[in-house]
């Protein structure tokens, strides 16, 4: 053998990922908004892109398809409005289906069309200013945050260093109502004494919501049991026990506040009537408003799935461009790049489009039985089932259900819900963890005051066909926030 240095070719095969096809995929991941901030700035990058409105654009219906009868009938209409990838990239979005079932995208949208459609649709506007129109009075205000509300009424009632002190308290108020922060530390960092820091806090604790800028629980309380002036030595001693109240050591209260069962009793309701968590009532500064991608709703015997047209941005191709600015080689050749990023772009959007639909799609087959008759229905699914089905990669399936929202006639669901892990029934089928946390959470509300133990829930859901373990109900119930028997059975004691 040659141990001397040599040169040789070799020619092999290989996958590359080009940086259009990384993107394409990294587009299936995005929610709606992160969409429509994605097309705003290609629409800014390349001038041959312009958002167009949906009046501008032609009718294309995606043909009309048999009403469906059922998730086999569901599935062909779904490879049918599909045209099982058989589209020109030049007819991707521009277009507008205002012949389709679904106007219910926005207040002002009509409803209409013939059954059955199923696949993308535009947004047709309805009504104007002849008296028929939506009643834009009936909607509701923007609520304030709880910052913007508590620096509102410290504007009006404070001024100079004492204002600038409950800012800075203020900017360190979590979204419960709680303050948070070491006083003495913060203080310290504002070069201020900590007499000045206190009557600072003591001036925002008189803000409304009452109990807002409290360090604790207790705190919280004792401000709102003073707002209502029921603040006496018994109160006082109540609240300072509050580990005691939630073990339910009614005796032991009763001694330390020296009071009988029936002013224990008023003062429990009391107690209960307050607002433990009083900044929940105001809305969050970092809410975001959901919209649903997918809307589905029943047609005949089988259902109609479309994707939200608000949701869908509106790309056109500027031909003018070309033929006003392509004059020389180098114009030419830019143009030409753009022309070829903005039919790429197109055709991915239509691409992730339409695979949200064949999605969806399989998703309405494989769990009908919830949209027909409930969350108890609910199967347990795997993406790998869903992938297997619709025949994608599992990845792309995960993709396709990050940050997207069905909306059907039983409210408005992460795509990710109808995903669960399952136990064994006795259908063979297996059911839905969340199917479980539901017939669990109906048979304690109806438990009435014979408390159930979770023996006696494992042994009642056994009947109705499910082989569960004890440590599964106990992991559901917890999951769902609900306490064990003896937690129960203390608070019940306590509502008497």
């Amino acid at each position: 053998m040659a141990l001397a240095p040599r040169l040789d070719l070799r020619q092999s095969q290989s996958l590359v990922m080009t940086p259009q096809l990384q993107q394409a995929i990294k587009l299936l991941a995005l929610s709606s908004l992160e969409i429509e901030a994605f097309i705003a700035e290609e629409v800014e990058r390349n001038p041959l892109l312009e958002a167009g409105s949906s009046e501008s654009a032609p009718e294309m219906p995606l043909g009309e398809h048999p009403e469906l009868s059922g998730p086999e009938t569901v599935e062909r209409s779904s490879d049918d409005s599909l045209g099982n990838g058989r589209h020109d990239a030049s007819e991707a979005l521009d277009v507008d289906f205002s012949a389709e079932t679904f106007h219910h995208d926005t207040p002002s949208d009509s409803v209409g069309g013939s059954d059955g459609m199923l696949g993308l649709s535009g947004n047709t506007m309805s009504g104007g200013f002849d008296g028929d129109g939506q009643d834009f009075d009936s909607f509701a205000a923007r609520d304030l945050s709880l910052r913007a509300h508590l620096i509102t009424q410290a504007g009006s009632s404070l001024s100079g260093r004492q204002l600038f002190l409950v800012q800075q308290i203020i900017e360190h108020i979590e979204p419960t109502g709680y303050f948070g922060e070491d006083l003495l530390a913060m203080a310290q960092r504002l070069g201020a004494p900590m007499e000045e820091m206190e009557d600072a806090l003591a001036a925002l604790q008189r803000f409304d919501p009452t109990g807002v800028g409290a360090r604790n629980l207790s705190e919280c309380l004792a401000l709102q049991a003073k707002e209502a002036d029921r603040y006496d030595p018994c109160m006082a001693r109540l609240i300072g026990n509050l580990d005691l109240v939630a073990k339910g050591a009614f005796d032991q209260l009763k001694r330390m506040c020296r009071v009988d069962d029936e002013d224990l009793r008023d003062m429990l309701i009391e107690l209960r009537g307050y607002d433990p968590k009083p900044g929940c009532r105001f809305e969050r500064e970092d809410s975001i408003a959901v919209t649903p991608d997918i809307y589905v709703t029943q047609r005949g015997a089988g259902w109609a799935i479309e994707l939200n047209s608000a949701n869908l941005p509106r790309l056109l191709i500027n031909q003018s461009y070309v033929a006003e600015l392509g004059q020389d080689k180098a114009t030419k050749a830019w143009l030409s790049d753009c022309m070829a990023d903005a039919n790429w772009l197109i055709k991915a959007m239509d691409q992730r489009q339409r695979t949200i639909v064949k999605v969806a799609t399989e998703v309405v087959k494989q769990q009908e039985g919830f949209f027909r008759r409930g969350v108890a229905h609910l199967r347990p699914l795997t993406l790998r089932q869903v992938a297997d089905a619709i025949e994608m990669h599992e990845s792309t399936v995960s993709r396709v259900t990050s940050n997207k929202y069905l909306h059907c006639g039983r409210g408005l669901f992460d795509l990710k819900y109808f995903f669960s892990s399952g136990v064994q029934s006795a259908d063979g089928e297996g059911a839905s963890a969340e199917a479980v946390k539901s017939h669990i959470k109906s048979l304690i509300e109806a438990e009435g005051d014979k408390i159930l133990s979770d023996d006696t829930l494992v042994e009642m859901l056994t009947a109705k066909g499910f082989d569960i373990a004890r440590r599964t109900v106990a992991k559901y119930r917890e999951a769902m926030g609900i306490g064990s028997s003896v937690q129960r059975r203390r608070q019940r004691k306590m509502g008497r």
